[in-house]
């Protein structure tokens, strides 16, 4: 087969490791806004075991490819400041989810709580689309 016809599938390991991180991006919003759901309408599928242990182990190969791609890329989060206003937008969707998912009392601060996290998730990926700091480090 001459070598025009034949795929390129070769792929870095940066790419490799942005499309673990952009598939883990999606099933972490995916299963919370899921568990969420479940929460709000007091499912019993909230309990199950994989409903509490998927979503650490997705977080963690999400955050385990953000900072090999940090470290691939060579950016110290201390001075590249879109990397840093991720960080501080983690820690609140971080806060958020927890209030949504465990500390939050009545339905409406559980789902006030919950959007509120999907915007800030939403602005992380706002933020790393541009790779620019937008609220936090934005002078």
């Amino acid at each position: 087969m001459p070598n025009y016809l034949k795929p390129d599938f070769h792929m870095t390991l940066f790419e490799i490791t942005k499309l673990i991180h952009v598939t883990a991006i999606s099933l972490s919003i995916t299963g919370f806004i899921t568990r969420v759901i479940l929460k709000l309408r007091d499912s019993p599928y909230q309990n199950r075991y994989w409903f509490k242990k998927v979503p650490h182990m997705v977080d963690t190969v999400l955050l385990a490819s953000a900072l090999f791609m940090v470290y691939l890329l060579g950016l110290n989060p201390f001075t590249t400041f879109w990397i840093a206003e991720k960080i501080v937008g983690l820690c609140l969707y971080i806060l958020l989810g927890m209030v949504a998912l465990k500390w939050a009392k009545t339905k409406t601060l559980r789902a006030t709580a919950a959007l509120a996290a999907v915007v800030v998730f939403a602005y992380i990926i706002y933020v790393a689309h541009y790779k620019a700091p937008a609220v936090v480090f934005s002078y």
